[in-house]
């Protein structure tokens, strides 16, 4: 009796074979972003350029979408059936819908500061951190981010780029990124910090 292999069709060895691998539409990609009242999308050609109470945005998409506004409503097409756009489809569709969210709602991270004398201060324009070492911390806090301190030790970063938002916050935690040990350091809000053992955790040896 044969044993027969069947092995599962995959589009890279398609790709070197000279096969044509067509794609079904993204699933996010088809999906329509409504523009809320009070904010305005313009279209000029690639470039997307979003309006709202919380500032102007603009995004060049990808040359392998197509975008559309009718309605009240944007929608954005693949130009191709391969994997590449079909990728490009989500994602551009996923970078509008940031911008339209951003510019009427805005976005926010919060962030903890766990440690003995820890606390953090806004002056201006500066957000000052002392988190233990000999001299604060100071950073330049990016145009277009606003950046709140509840009770010392709890940072609310917002703005209406969701990158910006990461990336600053992302640049505060490296000031001093939670230790294995104790926890101590800065840290998002619900972040989960794996602790590990001291070295007198597991007793003396005999």
């Amino acid at each position: 009796m044969l044993a027969h292999r069947v092995q599962a069709f995959r589009p890279a060895a398609a790709s070197r074979r000279g096969l044509t691998v067509v794609c079904k539409d993204s699933r996010i990609g088809r999906a329509p972003i409504a523009v809320p009242k009070g904010v305005t999308v313009t279209l000029e050609g690639s470039l997307v350029r979003v309006k709202g109470p919380n500032g102007t945005l603009e995004q060049t998409l990808s040359p392998l979408v197509t975008i559309e506004q009718k309605d009240g409503v944007i929608r954005l097409a693949k130009v191709s059936d391969d994997r590449v756009a079909m990728s490009q489809h989500g994602l551009n569709r996923t970078l509008v819908n940031n911008m339209v969210t951003g510019v009427s709602t805005g976005f926010e991270k919060r962030m903890e500061m766990v440690g003995t004398g820890y606390r953090a201060s806004v002056a201006g324009k500066e957000l000052t951190l002392n988190v233990g070492y000999s001299k604060p911390r100071v950073l330049t806090i990016p145009e277009g981010l606003k950046v709140a301190v509840e009770k010392n030790t709890t940072l609310v970063i917002s703005g209406a780029s969701k990158v910006a938002v990461g990336d600053f916050c992302a640049t505060i935690r490296r000031q001093r990124e939670p230790e294995p040990y104790k926890g101590k350091g800065i840290r998002y809000s619900g972040e989960v910090i794996k602790l590990k053992e001291g070295k007198g955790a597991g007793g003396k040896k005999k």
